[in-house]
């Protein structure tokens, strides 16, 4: 399975943003400018983030973005999906019962064994991902990075 690019830019400036002080907003040019990617095209992953009730975003000049939801309550996987959508990555067509290898239909009266494999695999990513919120991420980071991060940040104004 291949993810859009977006996915690693909403991972991480999510993740930045869960660093920032209470109350604190970034802009997408601001996110933009601190990972080097392109301002426009970010805003719109971001905009997604929003609508999916992740990000809450505030207009005029001190607006941006911030966290809609405390860390611990936002996981991996929702942000995964909020860009790249929740679509199964695998769809079975049935091919075992076309062409000239065509089995006979009373030979598949079960699910396809492969589908059902590729489904079973994409349930464990899907749980892997929904086990880990922000707060997991924001816990492995050294204890220096978020402080790091906001006068960093900061200086993108």
């Amino acid at each position: 399975m291949k993810l859009p690019v977006s996915t690693e830019w909403v991972l991480h400036c999510t993740t930045t943003l869960a660093q920032l002080d209470p109350g604190t907003t970034a802009s997408a040019a601001q996110l933009a400018l601190y990972f080097d990617l392109p301002a426009a095209y970010l805003a719109k992953q971001l905009q997604a983030l929003t609508r999916a009730g992740l990000l809450a975003a505030t207009t005029g000049p001190r607006g941006g973005f911030r966290l809609a939801r405390p860390t611990s309550e936002i996981t991996l996987l929702e942000i995964v999906e909020a860009v790249a959508g929740a679509s199964p990555p695998y769809e079975c067509r049935e091919i075992r019962q076309q062409g000239r290898g065509a089995l006979p239909p009373e030979d598949c009266q079960r699910t396809c064994v492969l589908a059902e494999k590729m489904a079973d695999a994409h349930e464990a990513w899907r749980s892997s991902l929904a086990g880990v919120t922000l707060a997991d991420v924001l816990a492995t980071l050294p204890a220096s990075v978020p402080s790091r991060t906001r006068r960093r940040l900061a200086a993108t104004t």
